[in-house]
């Protein structure tokens, strides 16, 4: 008998949005979609200071809004766009590959292992095996995982100000209770420290129950934190005197980032455990990886009965391995790494040289291109006409109000950092250019010589919130 397989058209339901259609949305209809059927919290929050701008089309450090605004963006993602938006060799990367399998679980992926072996090839020490995932976060999970299979210990210990991830095993070893209260109790066996205390350290890994020491060479939410000098030295020898693996996490320092390929090369350290992650994509696909050593990974998963204990449905997929291939050629090529280290001291020099005019700024510090400004905060300082919400702003998001005023009259996108709210990281892709970074610095002289103290910056913001809550 014949079966009439033909296939009718089938219409998209009522209020269905084709790809099409989604290009082409309003700034207006982006906004409701989010504040309906996304974040309503978020979507708020980022309105406040007029950060819910519809951006429509972006290229290296610049980005342009559906009003044809051109913007600077010294966001870079948190870290994510070392190479800027859209790079050309990425998206090329992407196409070259379009006709071989992205995913087929029932073979060995080609594209996927030359990226381990290049990963072992650029990475210190006697990294080899890779693990691949598609966050930061996931890469932290797998390696948490990995050093409980490896030593058969169950103990954890993490850093005060730390950020690791937002999975309940990331969370459990990010230092900020903030983040942490409403989903406890988080894994068993945890142990804050410090960061930058080896004594305490000592003291916490001395009765041998800690499968590691998970700490990030450069503390990034945490408010841009360098290290004193020889703690992570001190943290490698106290991790192999007592037995407890050493995992770096540089999801956010890794990839040229510091002005080194990874920022553990500043310390001359070789972690047991490398977290990688956001600019491995290049900006455009994700992907994360943790890598090991060849004794480590077999001591966890080296038989076949193991070898399937942590797996990821997407983790080193065709385009995703392709991408991070080519984000590893552009930055050798390009030097990015060195470029990151010249364009960094020069733009810490500017930034210190406000420091030393400006008293509302109260710390700078940074590594190559990544850098924080951390502002001078009174104590009792909001209105009663502020609202609550605002007056929370105003009590602890000095940085983001900067931000705003850098955003709203100057065109360039920035952010504070998670942990210390008034604290702005600066990231920009690493082939900003001397000229991008003046405009940057210039701007924020602007802001300061404008607003002489807390008090001006906090009302100028207050407006932008009002008009903001009566726009919208």
């Amino acid at each position: 008998m014949k079966v009439d397989r033909a296939i009718k058209p089938y219409s998209h339901p009522p209020g269905f949005i084709s790809l099409n259609e989604a290009i082409k949305q309003t700034r207006e209809q982006v906004i409701n979609n989010h504040k309906s059927y996304l974040n309503a919290g978020l979507a708020m929050m980022v309105g406040l200071l007029n950060f819910d701008k519809q951006f429509t089309r972006a290229e290296g450090i610049k980005v342009w809004d559906s009003e044809g605004n051109l913007y600077l963006d010294f966001l870079g993602a948190y870290g994510a766009l070392n190479l800027g938006h859209n790079h050309p060799r990425v998206l090329a990367a992407l196409a070259q590959v379009k006709e071989l399998p992205s995913l087929l679980q029932a073979s060995l992926g080609t594209i996927a292992g030359a990226l381990a072996k290049d990963l072992a090839t650029i990475t210190p020490g006697n990294l080899q095996r890779s693990f691949f995932c598609n966050s930061g976060a996931e890469a932290v999970e797998g390696a948490l995982k990995l050093s409980r299979a490896a030593t058969g210990r169950k103990g954890l210990v993490y850093c005060n100000g730390s950020f690791h991830g937002k999975t309940l095993g990331a969370l459990s070893v990010t230092g900020r209770e903030k983040y942490q209260k409403a989903f406890q109790p988080l894994l068993p066996g945890l142990i804050s420290v410090p960061f930058g205390d080896l004594d305490t350290l000592e003291k916490k890994l001395k009765d041998k129950s800690a499968a590691a020491f998970i700490v990030e060479p450069i503390q990034g939410e945490g408010g841009i934190i360098l290290p004193p000098e020889g703690y992570l030295a001190g943290a490698r020898q106290l991790c192999t005197k007592n037995n407890t693996l050493l995992i770096l996490d540089e999801v956010q320092t890794g990839l040229g980032r510091t002005g080194q390929m990874f920022a553990c090369q500043h310390y001359g350290v070789t972690p047991d455990i490398l977290c990688l992650a956001k600019s491995l994509g290049g900006g455009v696909m994700p992907i994360g990886a943790y890598i090991t050593t060849d004794e480590i990974w077999k001591k966890a998963y080296g038989s076949m009965d193991r070898a399937t204990l942590h797996t990821s449905t997407f983790g080193g997929n065709t385009l995703a391995a392709a991408a991070a291939i080519a984000t590893l050629e552009v930055l050798y090529e390009q030097n990015l790494p060195e470029r990151a280290r010249e364009s960094g001291s020069y733009l810490l020099a500017g930034l210190r040289r406000l420091k030393e005019k400006y008293p509302l700024i109260k710390d700078v510090r940074g590594l190559g291109l990544m850098a924080g400004i951390e502002f001078r905060q009174p104590e009792g300082i909001a209105s009663k006409a502020s609202l609550g919400l605002v007056n929370k702003i105003a009590e602890e998001y000095l940085g983001g109000m900067v931000a705003g005023e850098l955003l709203n009259k100057h065109r360039i996108i920035t952010a504070y950092t998670l942990n210390n709210p008034n604290v702005i990281r600066l990231e920009p892709p690493l082939q900003v250019t001397l000229e991008q970074i003046n405009t940057l610095l210039e701007a924020l002289e602007a802001i300061l010589s404008a607003h002489k103290g807390f008090f001006s910056v906090a009302a100028s913001s207050v407006k932008t919130i009002f008009h903001s809550l009566y726009k919208k």
